[in-house]
């Protein structure tokens, strides 16, 4: 009977389990398809120990990520690999935040939350139907185009 469970890789020289960092990602739960993952890697989104990432990296424990998740950015070091993406709080367990990172993501929210709401900034929207009746009566019928 064969094991559906992918296989983690060994590398050559020492046998500590490595994985992909799309994978990775998805195991851990950043991302919610690996595809999206790829493509958040593929747009410069991800580094690895400081150096822009490729889809087949291979990440190991102790190496640190830093990533832009839905445009707050984030440091993490990981802690573990898994087989297959599993609950939330086994995911939880695969990575550390760093303590920088925590700090500023707490600054960027409430940096969100006392920001004015763009809706206000709007001087002037469609008009309503009471406008266009208004515009129309400033009208006069010598403004319209005619072919006479």
């Amino acid at each position: 009977m064969s094991n559906h469970l992918p296989k983690m890789a060994h590398t050559e020289t020492d046998q500590t389990p490595t994985m992909r960092i799309d994978k990775w990602l998805w195991c851990a739960r950043f991302y919610k398809t690996r595809a999206i993952a790829v493509e958040a890697i593929h747009k410069g989104h991800v580094k690895v120990n400081g150096t822009v990432a490729k889809p087949s990296k291979e990440v190991r424990a102790q190496d640190t990520i830093e990533l832009l998740q839905a445009q707050t950015p984030r440091t993490v070091a990981v802690l573990g690999m898994a087989a297959t993406r599993g609950p939330a709080p086994v995911a939880q367990q695969m990575y550390e935040e760093t303590a920088d990172s925590i700090r500023q993501r707490e600054v960027l929210s409430e940096q969100r939350r006392l920001a004015p709401e763009p809706a206000n900034s709007l001087q002037a929207g469609r008009p309503t139907k009471k406008d266009r009746r208004d515009m129309q009566e400033l009208r006069s019928w010598n403004d319209r185009w005619s072919a006479q």
